[in-house]
């Protein structure tokens, strides 16, 4: 697992609390999301690849996202020159 650390201003902070309860809250939902976003996006186009090329899928979503970047379905954003359409 790993923590990332952001930093606000006093000022950015004051203004997310007029619309929220816990701007720590909100930032981790927005992770949340969008990691759940993307792991459905790879996980899709896993499945596509190994169902053409009859290949068996890992057990298990961390598995299955290792392996779509063991088969070269996916890379890691800065390694790539152009995001992956996905």
């Amino acid at each position: 697992m790993a923590d990332y650390t952001i930093t606000l201003t006093d000022a950015q902070v004051k203004a997310m609390e007029t619309d929220m309860a816990s701007v720590q809250a909100y930032i981790q939902n927005v992770g949340d999301a969008y990691a759940y976003s993307v792991t459905k996006q790879i996980l899709n186009r896993l499945v596509t690849h190994c169902n053409a090329n009859s290949i068996s899928i890992a057990t298990g979503e961390a598995a299955q996202i290792d392996q779509a970047y063991e088969l070269g379905l996916v890379v890691k954003a800065d390694a790539n020159p152009q995001p992956p359409a996905m």
